[in-house]
């Protein structure tokens, strides 16, 4: 017999609260991020992230090494002025993702888009250089 209260397991009490289908408000203060989608032909690798609300001016994309970076910072104030109250509500939060795309990535080349709310990046592939290896002397 499991312990109940109001009909709910206490285990699972905060399950719906963090459940960004439920409450994303509470999610998104937890884990702030965007939605990605990648595919991948002979040619590139594309990358299509989902950032409604965000300035191209506030998007960011890096490459170093072999891992792709994407991070986005919003600022936005909201100011109303009426008879009885004034009301100001500022919100803020930067966002990043990042993803190993592996050494086989042309980084001279990568082409990225920002349009009504959608983040686009082809990474087109190169031949991998092959590694160079050593023999190690053995004492």
């Amino acid at each position: 017999m499991s312990l109940k209260l109001y009909g709910r397991d206490p285990l699972k009490m905060f399950e719906d609260v963090f459940n960004d289908k439920v409450s994303p408000f509470f999610s998104s203060m937890i884990t702030p991020s965007f939605k990605v989608d990648i595919s991948e032909d002979e040619q590139a690798i594309y990358v299509s992230a989902d950032m409604p609300g965000m300035k191209k001016e506030d998007v960011k994309v890096s490459m170093e090494d072999d891992v792709l970076c994407i991070s986005a910072e919003r600022k936005q104030e909201e100011e109303e002025k009426k008879k009885g109250y004034h009301r100001i509500e500022r919100t803020w939060g930067s966002m990043s993702r990042s993803f190993t795309v592996g050494d086989n990535v042309d980084a001279e080349n990568i082409q990225a888009s920002y349009d009504n709310g959608e983040l686009k990046i082809m990474l087109p592939k190169k031949e991998p250089e092959p590694k160079k290896g050593k023999d190690i002397e053995v004492k």
